[in-house]
């Protein structure tokens, strides 16, 4: 279901789903790190909550569920909520989504694992976003945060190259002086009492059009870390 998942976070239509290829590819790589760490971790019986985004990870939300999980996808778009949830119907998939961020929700509620895939280059309080994180997390939880680093690198590929050249996103979809590097991020979860599990890069091969993970952390990568 990974093109209805495009299809419905994009609004785009079937006949133009081809130009999100790479989104895919990309997608499917976070896919196998998750699945790495979640299959000692969770399945049956355990919770989980997930921000969205404008292609959304909805495919991570249909993994966990289809593990056991039972979880919840919250956004500060109402438009991403509404496409949401028209692809869980549609998809018989029992998914909670709010029209929420994470300070926005109740404290009580605890999770065994959290997605912030590709949004907290989005953010205009990291400190404020994950200590909310923090609060959601059940003690020992799992969180996975992938985002891009601040670096000439990430400047030339992400913007210049995804925005501008290739057009897999929307101009205007990143401000590169929002991106964080890794050690950075490292240190926003430390300060919240996260401890890093593992931190894995992302990079894209011209030649085979695919993504791998990688130890080069110079664009886009993805950290694993526990809540102590």
């Amino acid at each position: 279901q990974i093109f209805n998942s495009n299809y419905f976070l994009t609004n785009d239509t079937y006949n133009n789903l081809n130009k999100y290829e790479q989104l895919i590819n990309h997608n499917d790589t976070y896919d196998n790190f998750l699945i790495k760490y979640l299959q000692y971790y969770t399945f049956y019986g355990n919770d989980w909550i997930s921000q969205l985004n404008i292609f959304n990870h909805y495919i991570y939300h249909q993994i966990m569920y289809v593990t056991g999980g039972t979880g919840t996808g919250i956004d500060a778009s109402e438009k991403n909520i509404k496409v949401a949830q028209i692809h869980s119907r549609k998809s018989n998939l029992k998914i909670n989504y709010f029209n929420k961020s994470p300070e926005q929700l109740k404290k009580l509620n605890k999770y065994d694992v959290i997605l912030n895939l590709e949004i907290v280059e989005h953010v205009d309080n990291v400190n404020l976003y994950i200590k909310s994180c923090h609060n959601l997390l059940k003690k020992d939880g799992l969180m996975f945060t992938a985002t891009l680093n601040r670096s000439l690198m990430s400047y030339l590929k992400a913007i210049i190259g995804a925005e501008y050249v290739l057009r897999w996103l929307p101009i205007g979809t990143h401000d590169w002086n929002k991106f964080i590097k890794p050690e950075e991020l490292e240190q926003f979860l430390l300060n919240e009492k996260f401890s890093t599990i593992d931190i894995k890069g992302l990079e894209f091969n011209p030649l085979t059009n695919k993504w791998k993970r990688s130890n080069n952390l110079a664009v886009n990568y993805i950290i694993c870390s526990s809540k102590n």
